[in-house]
């Protein structure tokens, strides 16, 4: 698979900094006044300041809050469970606690949504069956 990259609008560039590397465990690359560059499990993700940023919104999926704007990655599923616990142990608020979604359908799922601390949605998902990934 080839690496994506991603750039989003911050406005606490250092908070968001902390979070994406302390809690989510990726890694910094380059980085300059007004943004930095993760290796956010192999994919390029950018964080730029912006303090024009605007409050999140959300729509409602399986009578949950998903917000409207959001990125993520798919993990693998013992990856998932395992980062879903060490978030809950560190007191990390959920937008969405980790669980399964579509159960038993086409497209099952696990998943969970965390806020970095401005206010960005990031998704973690993962299927036990891989081949589901683009299922319809």
């Amino acid at each position: 698979m080839q690496p994506f990259h991603l750039a989003f609008p911050v406005h606490d560039l250092q908070a968001t900094k902390a979070f994406i590397v302390d809690v989510l465990g990726a890694r910094v690359g380059r980085e300059a006044e007004k943004w930095v560059d993760f290796d956010f499990f192999g994919h390029q993700v950018s964080a730029h300041l912006d303090p024009s940023q605007k409050a999140a919104t959300s729509n409602e999926v399986d009578g949950k809050k998903v917000p409207t704007f959001h990125f993520g990655v798919v993990l693998e599923w013992p990856q998932w469970a395992a980062l879903a616990e060490r978030l809950k142990s560190r007191g990390v608020d959920f937008i969405i606690e980790p669980y399964v979604r579509f159960e038993g359908e086409v497209g099952e799922q696990g998943t969970f949504f965390v806020k970095e601390p401005s206010g960005n949605g990031i998704e973690f998902k993962s299927f036990k069956d891989m081949g589901q990934l683009f299922a319809a």
